[in-house]
């Protein structure tokens, strides 16, 4: 790629990690710029007007333009690659997992540990301590689905590491964070092994 590559990220977002991990897998540069969402960094003038009015992160910088939603970031990257199968179908069922997991995956999986990890339990506001239990069951729900799956394949889509793996990998590594037991599981804890021995895989906190 021609066009410098800079990443508007929280490090410790999972929807920041998959971009560097497709990015990392890829051998391709990227450009990293912190923002703290603790304190609001995504929501001033400034990152609104020229970053991203949804106030968001991940968004993927390429050159002068914004590409936000992690999971477009990471195709955008992985496009040609051996990351996105070449038979139709497959790359049909890639984007299906992809769309699944933000979805059913993300916003339970990955909440539940936002709520718990970063805000702290005793922090949450009477609307979210009413969700609690929902959240919980739905985030069991889809580690459930994931671990079936896992147990008949060991890759989400075809025979090798598709950006499925690395999108649904990205919080369920660190599922634990939200009070998931993922000894529960041990077809995700094996295929979560795999992803972590591709060459090129970089950690979270990296």
């Amino acid at each position: 790629m021609s066009e410098a590559l800079t990443l508007h990220e929280y490090a410790r977002s999972g929807n920041c990690y998959k971009i560097r991990l497709t990015a990392a897998h890829l051998g391709l540069p990227l450009e990293r710029r912190e923002y703290d969402i603790m304190k609001g960094e995504t929501r001033t003038a400034e990152f609104l007007a020229t970053v991203n009015a949804n106030g968001r992160i991940p968004v993927l910088q390429i050159g002068d333009r914004f590409l936000p939603e992690s999971n477009a970031a990471c195709w955008y990257l992985a496009e040609g690659s051996r990351l996105i199968p070449e038979d139709r179908f497959d790359r049909a069922d890639m984007l299906r997992w992809m769309c699944w997991e933000q979805y059913n995956h993300e916003p339970t999986v990955a909440t539940m540990r936002f709520w718990k990890a970063f805000l702290g339990l005793d922090k949450l506001n009477e609307g979210q301590r009413a969700q609690l239990e929902s959240k919980w069951l739905a985030g069991e729900a889809a580690l459930c689905l994931m671990e079936k799956h896992l147990a008949e394949h060991d890759w989400f889509v075809g025979g090798g590491l598709t950006l499925a793996d690395i999108c649904l990998y990205a919080y369920t590594h660190v599922a634990d964070e939200g009070g998931f037991v993922l000894s529960r599981y041990p077809a995700v804890q094996a295929w979560l092994a795999r992803v972590a021995a591709e060459p090129g895989h970089v950690t979270i906190s990296a």
